[in-house]
């Protein structure tokens, strides 16, 4: 009995070991990066300690603590994140699925029966049959690979699905940020829309009483309400800004934002980490979407490997070793094993199989497009942040500095009306000069800020690395 199963047992290990002896997919090569080996205006301005993105964690680049509550929520409710990881557990079962298929499935078998038999003589007679043990029903030897290709392919768009959720987790990330930086720009232009609001309205009261009392004319109090005016529509449409990038930043947070959340920092003392930009070879490969196009490329090159195991022959074991007996009392008594085989050689199939391995090459082929853009898309990206860099601080110096020469043109034509020396007109002229400048000065620092977000993002950042899946 020990014999035959040693003897059913040895037959299936040397199927086993069979299986994947040859492997018909082409290895797998990253394609070569389409782009300069250097930043076109070069990595710009770095400040000292600057970090790679990849390696600088959000909690760590963000100085807010308000910010910081408000990405920790968005990535414990926002439902596009939800789904994400929900598409990555579903491709990780699917990738154990197809690795699965590369074993044998043993099962554990009883079965009874009872029925007549005719003898040598003629006589009918009854016949009970039982029968228990283990069984291997179907088991391909994986010859060619064509299971272990179909796993790799499952298991490389398993990745790509882990890195199209770091993907989604730093867009999350840097949408957060870009979105409550909006929301605190809209809180200073509307305080200051409604200063100037204010200022415009004791003038054009002061100017009424002058025009009633004839010491104004008409224009003069015409010109008065057309700055009132726009400074009322301003107003209306900044609350509208306001609210709409309120809800923009309660949609990505996924909930109502709380009411105990740390006070909110004003846009000029705003601090972020410094980034160190690199080189291109080395940042973009660290990026998730270059990541996840070299997985698709991967199972692209994977399936290739399935088609051409297609054109070869497909052998296919059966084994089960246990016990029998014609009586139930003796059937573990009695030792019973069976091994049969079968190989299916394809002869016509009407051009299938070359079309699948045509329609395989051509994926891959599509992928290697589909990577070489991903990078040059990236290239793009990076290379348009470290331009915002380069530029958006001095701009801002400038318009702070314009901003602030309004200001003082404002109180000298503010005195020189007060003393009779300058017209209505010089002083509302200098007064939407100064809101004009003073709007554009916040707008500019908005646009610093949301760069410094969009650089961290483009380069990598917002995933933590050690979670990368291997």
């Amino acid at each position: 009995m020990k014999k035959s199963k040693l003897t059913a047992l040895s037959a299936a290990a040397l199927a086993v070991l069979l299986t994947g002896c040859m492997n018909l997919a082409p290895s797998h090569q990253r394609p070569e990066a389409p782009v300069s080996p250097q930043w076109p205006q070069g990595p710009g301005a770095e400040a000292p300690g600057a970090q790679a993105a990849a390696q600088l964690q959000w909690q760590q680049f963000f100085g807010d603590a308000r910010l910081r509550e408000l990405i920790a929520l968005a990535l414990k409710n926002n439902r596009d994140m939800r789904i994400a990881m929900l598409n990555v557990d579903v491709a990780r079962a699917q990738a154990g699925v197809a690795a699965a298929n590369r074993w044998p499935t043993v099962n554990l078998g009883a079965n009874a029966s009872r029925g007549p038999t005719t003898t040598s003589s003629g006589d009918v007679r009854i016949v009970n049959s039982y029968q228990a043990g283990l069984q291997i029903s179907a088991y391909e030897l994986d010859l060619f690979g064509r299971l272990r290709n179909s796993s790799e392919s499952a298991f490389a768009s398993y990745l790509a699905s882990a890195e199209a959720a770091r993907t989604a987790q730093i867009t999350l990330v840097a949408g957060v940020a870009t979105s409550y930086l909006a929301v605190q720009a809209d809180e200073e232009l509307l305080a200051l829309t409604r200063q100037t609001l204010a200022t415009r309205e004791d003038s054009l009261k002061l100017m009424q009483l002058k025009f009633d009392n004839g010491a104004a004319s008409n224009l003069d109090l015409s010109t008065a309400k057309s700055s009132y005016e726009a400074a009322r529509a301003t107003l209306a449409q900044l609350e509208r800004t306001r609210q709409q990038d309120l809800n923009s930043l309660t949609l990505l947070v996924g909930q109502t934002l709380p009411q105990d959340l740390t006070a909110a920092q004003p846009l000029g003392s705003q601090t972020m980490g410094a980034l160190l930009a690199g080189l291109p070879s080395e940042v973009l490969v660290q990026r998730p979407d270059v990541r996840q196009a070299e997985q698709q490329l991967a199972a692209a090159e994977a399936n290739i490997g399935v088609a051409r195991a297609a054109f070869f022959p497909s052998i296919s074991l059966t084994t089960s070793v246990g016990t029998a007996s014609s009586a139930l009392s003796d059937l573990f008594s009695r030792t019973a094993w069976s091994i049969a085989g079968s190989a299916l050689m394809p002869i016509f199939d009407a051009g299938r199989n070359r079309s699948n391995l045509e329609a395989a090459k051509a994926n891959r082929e599509i992928a290697v497009a589909q990577y070489e853009k991903v990078v040059q898309t990236a290239f793009k990206e990076v290379a348009d942040a470290l331009a915002g860099r380069a530029t958006l601080d001095e701009q801002l110096r400038a318009q702070d500095a314009q901003a602030e020469a309004e200001a003082t043109r404002l109180q000298l034509v503010e005195l020189t009306y007060r003393n009779g020396a300058a017209s209505s007109l010089d002083l509302l002229d200098a007064q939407r000069a100064t809101f004009a400048a003073q709007q554009s000065a916040l707008q500019v620092r908005l646009a610093q800020l949301q760069n410094q977000v969009q650089l961290y993002k483009v380069l990598g950042g917002g995933v933590d690395p050690a979670q990368r899946p291997s």
